[in-house]
């Protein structure tokens, strides 16, 4: 079964700067992470209920380019960082690989892990496509009774109120694929997910509460991250490497007085 977008995988070459920046920027703060011992990388977090911004970085080059999860930071960092793939969360992992086509050309199912800065370990299973990319998301099983995904865990996430007022979640993801039609195909076979047309050159596919939308082109950056507050915002934008964070909030209701903001516009 599919549960939606895990996580968003974003390079950058310092993840504590990026964190504060996107902290000063959008006022949500990045609140955990730790290191990939086996890959060569290391991340911060930022969490949106469930899902999660990644901002990950390189302590280990060497290590890292031998790394299935590495070698794509490493080139995106090259290029000046910003979306190097994303994560879609099933609960049963096995039974979404005996459904996926051969076509997929899925690697696993693999074991991972991330030592926290407190010595907890997160744990995880997945499963990745040859290449990762943009356009290529790989799978992920968490593990319940490990760091981060315990019953206790996921309700302390689901009370947290960000530093803007309110709750805040993903929303979805906006995409520049060379057919986005291909794009959404891929996944469509693969993931069994909601494809529809989304105006001009441009594709939707549905994941439970979120959605990807592959596009021919875009004004600015060629990938957009969508996260919505629960409180009325101005909408707010910021950017890690290629790859635009844009944060809106709810409408403010009719004839009520716009929340006041202390933090400075964007």
């Amino acid at each position: 079964m599919l549960l939606g977008i895990d996580h968003v995988v974003l390079a950058c070459a310092d993840p504590d700067a990026t964190a504060a920046e996107l902290e000063s920027k959008l006022g949500i703060a990045a609140t955990g992470g730790g290191r990939h011992e086996a890959l060569g990388t290391w991340n911060r977090l930022v969490w949106l209920g469930d899902a999660y911004l990644e901002l990950v970085g390189v302590f280990d080059p060497e290590l890292a380019s031998r790394s299935w999860f590495g070698r794509p930071v490493l080139a995106a960092l090259e290029l000046g960082g910003g979306l190097v793939t994303w994560a879609v969360a099933v609960d049963d992992l096995d039974e979404t690989l005996r459904w996926a086509p051969p076509t997929a050309g899925l690697v696993g199912p693999l074991d991972g892990e991330r030592r926290r800065t407190d010595e907890r370990v997160v744990r995880w299973r997945l499963a990745h496509p040859i290449e990762l990319s943009a356009t290529a998301p790989f799978l992920i099983e968490h593990d319940r009774q490990a760091a981060e995904w315990t019953d206790a865990d996921r309700a302390a996430r689901a009370d947290e109120h960000h530093p803007i007022g309110g709750r805040v979640r993903l929303a979805g993801l906006e995409i520049v694929a060379a057919s986005p039609a291909v794009a959404a195909g891929r996944l469509r076979s693969l993931l069994a997910a909601a494809v529809e047309p989304a105006g001009r050159a441009a594709v939707r596919v549905r994941f439970a509460a979120h959605e990807v939308r592959f596009v021919a082109t875009r004004t600015g950056s060629p990938a957009v991250v969508d996260v919505v507050a629960d409180v009325p915002l101005r909408t707010r934008v910021g950017r890690v490497g290629d790859c635009d964070i844009r944060l809106r909030g709810t409408p403010t209701p009719v004839g009520a007085s716009p929340q006041p903001e202390s933090d400075p516009d964007v």
